[in-house]
């Protein structure tokens, strides 16, 4: 029990002698720390507040303009309108106070009058997405107006320098369709995926339906939206993932993969410390605003609020619904090891040292107690049905022992799985990386803590990855820091402040730029503090918890037993290739998977690829729907043995025109399935029922695809580090006979594919589906090789 009393700062007691109090004076050190760094927090967020409030005016304009008026005012001049002298009969006095006063208060107003000009024609000015509809690449030049749109942009933003938060004020809000252009929309999308019949009847839904009900629904989507910051945001968190309540295990959690080609230390106590050190630091940078804005073609800002829960962030299991709980601070982690938990405290008067976290790490790893019955699969219980871990919580976990321990978890910065397997990579062997992948995705389903905001999992060899809760924020978010990790282990110093990037691109960075490793494998540095000792978390369940237990485990390994997940590395060529044939790479690549899946399948699917809204506040994802009649007409025209090589070319630049325009219009908020899902829960508050809403939102996404950003930060240069590419990251299978595909464009010429589907479909074979996408990218390659020989004899 010697854990038990580190633990307790003091403790007294009655006796016949008087009061015996006892107390710990290090304990009581670290809760006198803890405030002073609660003040200091405090302190930095009512600066910061004031910072972002006043953006992208600057403080010391005020101060400046203060003085200049009372400069001008005791020189006997008047300010504009004598303003000054005009207040002064509402002030108590006529002295020279009063009247520094009277100045301050007449140049407060005219600068606040400033400022909100400052930011509403900024406000009005982000409004405007002509930008992205502009042509692009060589021989192509933008048009007059959005020139001079982008020269007022600079300026009014130029100002001041932004913090993370600075823009959130002057972000427009997302724009609502009209029901008209989403009817027309839909319709065109839904063309190549309906048989005649079927495509007249589904006309005949969406007439009676934009003539009918949606005019009422709308109007009350039309209030939601001038009323709230996103008329989307909260209802997509709300319904799509905190009411869900099947296993967030493969069904909702994604995950990120180590930069393969690296390998910068094989001790897993070390690289574990280097990881999560780096991850304290950007979480310190979070919580001062530190981080500037992602900035699109490098002066249009994105919506950084889904950056506020990336840390102390928990899912809670409800009965109805779950709910997302965000902790102001926190001053540990949890590490999983062995199937025992461990709190580390990884601040002491300031964050520890990687050195010091790694002393942490070996105490745990050289650790050789038992885990308590139950505790071993104890996580299995977020890992299954929502419903069912609501209710052992409430049972067994809502006070005691149980209830100490599972505040621990659920209140730490993050969790840490020490694995006690290697994650291999080897070209030669493609098995070993699709089991890598495995193991992030789901590992053992009771060794990943599924409710954290994001769990760290480190193999054996020192290989890492993470796997993340999907509900309070998208993949874009997790995959900046771990880049800036990764790269801060190969180089020699530390970027400043403002240049660090999101969580995955930031832990990737710092892994290969810092050069944190000796020769041996261990972290630098020497140990300036005795690290405190990891605790053990007790726990104490009884036999019907350990039965509640067993029985998330039974549906967890179901789970497991029929996903089945292929990695494809495609290394013949890459987006270098992509840009020489003038096409968008992302819509070649979609391009590719219509292929693949007609050839897979012997039809076309309804498909999903995520692009994000971020240009607006409080803005996630929209999403596009690739297969369009223009992309299936190309591929017809591929299958067709008579098509000729101009005709293919010809009909593949359309369907990549296409595909580019319906991702511009999701990201200026012009999409189809978010406006259609939002009238649809306003139906359902109305208890309206819609034949044409229930039809399409019953429709199955047999083909979920999504692109895992890459190069985030100015840090992750390719040239300079050519093996600090990430291998992405992937997501389960939406559809139980689809498909899910992530992909990543990692550098010039290699990309990266994440093909997952159930075992128990026969129409789906992930490994199968690989091979398509390899020949479909191929055949590509060969279509514009032969277009260019034919040109050139031509010539």
């Amino acid at each position: 029990m010697a854990e038990a009393h580190s633990a307790v700062a003091f403790s007294f007691a009655i006796t016949h002698e008087g009061w015996d109090v006892n107390f710990d004076r290090e304990v009581l050190h670290l809760v006198w720390q803890s405030g002073i760094r609660s003040w200091k927090k405090r302190l930095a967020r009512f600066q910061n507040s004031i910072h972002n409030g006043v953006y992208p005016g600057h403080l010391w304009s005020l101060w400046l303009l203060i003085s200049v008026t009372s400069a001008v005012h005791f020189s006997g001049f008047k300010v504009p309108y004598d303003l000054v002298n005009n207040i002064m009969p509402y002030l108590p006095g006529d002295t020279f106070t009063w009247q520094l006063i009277g100045c301050a208060i007449v140049t407060l107003l005219i600068w606040l009058a400033g400022v909100f000009s400052l930011r509403y024609s900024l406000k009005l000015l982000l409004m405007y997405n002509g930008w992205m509809y502009e042509q692009r690449g060589r021989g192509s030049s933008i048009s007059i107006s959005t020139k001079l749109w982008i020269a007022f942009v600079r300026i009014l933003s130029g100002w001041n320098t932004p913090k993370l938060y600075s823009f959130q004020g002057s972000l427009p809000r997302l724009p609502l369709p009209s029901v008209h252009d989403t009817m027309t929309r839909y319709l065109r999308s839904a063309r190549p995926l309906l048989d005649d019949a079927n495509y007249n009847r589904m006309q005949k839904l969406a007439e009676d339906f934009e003539k009918g009900i949606a005019t009422k629904l709308q109007r009350y989507l039309l209030l939601k939206s001038w009323w709230s910051s996103n008329y989307v945001s909260d209802w997509w968190e709300e319904y799509v993932y905190l009411r869900g309540r099947s296993p967030l295990m493969v069904n909702s959690n994604f995950y990120a993969i180590d930069a393969i080609l690296m390998h910068p230390s094989k001790l897993q106590a070390a690289r574990a410390a280097s990881v999560i050190h780096s991850c304290l630091l950007y979480r310190r940078l979070l919580e001062r605003q530190e981080l500037e804005p992602i900035m699109v073609q490098g002066f249009v800002p994105l919506c950084s609020w889904q950056y506020e829960r990336q840390f102390n962030t928990t899912r809670v299991p409800g009965v109805e619904t779950d709910k997302i709980v965000h902790y102001e601070d926190s001053n540990h982690i949890v590490v999983y090891h062995r199937g025992r938990y461990f709190k580390v405290i990884i601040y002491k008067g300031r964050i520890l040292k990687p050195c010091e976290i790694q002393q942490q790490m070996e105490m745990i790893l050289n650790d050789t107690s038992a885990p308590v019955p139950g505790e071993e699969k104890l996580a299995a219980l977020t890992a299954g049905e929502r419903t069912h871990w609501a209710n052992t919580r409430m049972s067994h976990f809502i006070k005691g022992t149980n209830r100490t321990s599972l505040d621990a978890v659920e209140k730490a910065a993050f969790v840490v799985c020490l694995d006690d397997i290697p994650y291999e990579f080897d070209k030669e062997h493609p098995e070993k990386l699709d089991n890598y992948g495995k193991i992030l995705l789901h590992g053992k389903g009771y060794d990943r803590w599924f409710d954290k905001s994001f769990t760290l999992c480190i193999g054996t060899n020192g290989r890492t990855g993470f796997n993340a809760e999907h509900s309070w924020a998208d993949a874009a978010i997790m995959s900046h820091i771990w880049e800036i990790i990764i790269i801060t282990e190969e180089s020699g110093h530390r970027a400043d402040a403002p240049v660090m990037g999101h969580l995955w691109e930031q832990c990737v960075v710092d892994d290969i730029i810092m050069n944190r490793y000796d020769d041996k494998g261990n972290t630098v540095g020497t140990p300036e503090l005795t690290p405190p000792k990891p605790v053990r978390l007790h726990w104490d369940f009884d036999e019907n918890c350990q039965n509640a237990i067993e029985k998330s485990v039974s549906v967890v390994k179901a789970l497991i037993e029929d996903v089945d997940l292929r990695i494809y590395l495609h290394d013949a060529y890459g987006k270098g290739f992509m840009k020489v044939c003038r096409v968008s790479p992302d819509a070649y690549i979609q391009m590719a998977l219509q292929l693949a899946y007609y050839r897979d399948a012997g039809k076309f699917s309804l498909t999903y690829e995520a692009s994000m809204t971020r240009l607006f506040r409080e803005g996630r994802t929209e999403t596009v729907r690739p297969c369009t009649i223009e992309s299936s007409a190309w591929v017809k025209a591929m299958e067709d043995k008579n098509s000729s090589t101009d005709e293919r070319i010809t009909l593949l630049h359309k369907a990549c025109k296409q595909h580019q325009i319906g991702y511009q219009d999701a990201m200026s908020g012009k999409g189809i399935d978010r406006h259609l899902f939002c009238l649809y829960v306003v139906s359902k508050y109305l208890e309206v029922d819609s034949p044409f809403l229930k039809e399409v939102l019953s429709e199955p996404w047999r083909l979920s695809t999504s692109q895992t950003p890459h190069g985030q930060t100015n840090r992750m240069n390719l040239k300079e580090h050519p093996n600090c590419i990430s291998a992405g990251g992937g997501f389960g299978p939406v559809a139980d006979d689809g498909y899910g595909v992530s992909y990543i464009i990692a550098g010039e010429d290699m990309i990266f594919f994440h093909v997952s589907n159930k075992r128990s479909s026969k129409q789906t074979n992930c490994r199968k589906f690989a091979k398509q996408i390899e020949k479909s990218l191929a055949d590509m390659r060969e279509l514009f090789t032969d277009y260019k020989r034919m040109n050139v004899l031509v010539m």
